[in-house]
């Protein structure tokens, strides 16, 4: 974390050179690679979200300091090639900055404050980050082992319908975790009692989180027309596709539990014989599932703001 010093309001550096050696940059209002944009509201987010990806630094200045602003900001800038700054005034501030999503700010703004600078450089080493060995990274798709199924009761069950038919195989990725979503087959396969609905995948519970095309996650109540989720076969391939309804109706609920090395994961899934997942030994409904079957899953780590990826440590149960 880079700490920048504030002296748009003052020509007075009267600190010591010593600790003048640890900033990186002094402000005195512009600069070509940086834009300032005042965070009042909504519209200041918007706009410095706009400029991600766009140019190299983004400054940002809080009226009112609030985290959930930095944090969408932060969220969104990851990888994007833009790095944000942020106007700090206090140690609290500059705390909340420096760790805000694990992350952190790219830099800290503070007036030319000898406390206040002392406080930054305390802080300011980055974060260890964890060596990821990418010859060991999980495949999109593997088996997890069913550890519990019990009724839970009636809920708000989606339905997913889109625009065009599903392939046998196919089916959506949903989950209670988002490190460890399971895959839900499409309403292709016949059945005596009910015709087939291939353009549909009945999806779970409405707080489930369900991949989007583009890798990022929605909870299945924010589902809309429009939207593209993102469509996975058995042998991990993704394609996208568009939704065209989504419908909701109260119905009794299974919670399936399920468990991949240390990752565990579980989903709420309508309790109906239509409801399949693709096991080991092909498709398997959720009402004949027993404990110790394997049912196909996409495990990940990390964490997510808003829906998006980001390297970091989350517990969900």
């Amino acid at each position: 974390m880079e700490i920048w010093l504030d002296m748009t309001s003052s020509d007075d550096l009267s600190i010591e050179p010593a600790l003048v050696e640890n900033v990186q940059r002094i402000w005195r209002g512009e600069s070509k690679e940086v834009i300032e944009v005042k965070i009042d509201g909504f519209r200041g987010q918007e706009e410095a979200l706009s400029l991600v990806g766009l140019v190299d630094w983004i400054l940002l200045r809080c009226s009112d300091w609030k985290m959930i602003p930095l944090e969408n900001i932060i969220s969104a800038s990851r990888g994007s090639g833009t790095k944000i700054a942020v106007a700090t005034m206090s140690e609290d501030d500059i705390s909340g900055a420096r760790f805000s999503l694990e992350h952190g700010v790219d830099a800290v703004m503070i007036p030319p404050d000898v406390n206040l600078l002392n406080y930054s450089v305390s802080i300011s080493p980055q974060t260890e980050e964890k060596e990821q060995d990418r010859t060991h990274e999980h495949p999109i798709l593997e088996y997890s082992e069913v550890t519990g199924l019990e009724a839970i009761g009636i809920g708000d069950r989606v339905c997913v319908d889109l625009i065009e038919r599903l392939e046998l195989g196919e089916g959506v990725l949903v989950g209670s975790t988002a490190n460890a979503m399971i895959l839900v087959h499409g309403e292709t396969v016949p059945s005596e009692y009910v015709p087939t609905r291939p353009f549909r995948v009945n999806a779970g519970a409405v707080h489930s989180y369900c991949l989007m095309a583009d890798k990022n996650t929605k909870y299945l109540s924010e589902l809309t027309s429009g939207d593209k989720v993102a469509v996975i076969n058995e042998e991990g391939r993704i394609r996208s596709s568009t939704v065209g309804r989504v419908k909701i109706e109260r119905r009794p609920f299974l919670l399936l539990k399920y468990g991949h090395g240390s990752v565990s994961g579980q989903a709420a899934l309508q309790q109906a014989e239509t409801i399949r997942l693709l096991g080991d030994g092909g498709l398997i409904s959720v009402t004949d599932i027993e404990l110790g079957d394997r049912v196909l899953t996409r495990v990940s780590s990390g964490m997510r703001h808003v829906g998006r990826s980001l390297d970091g440590v989350m517990d969900e149960r």
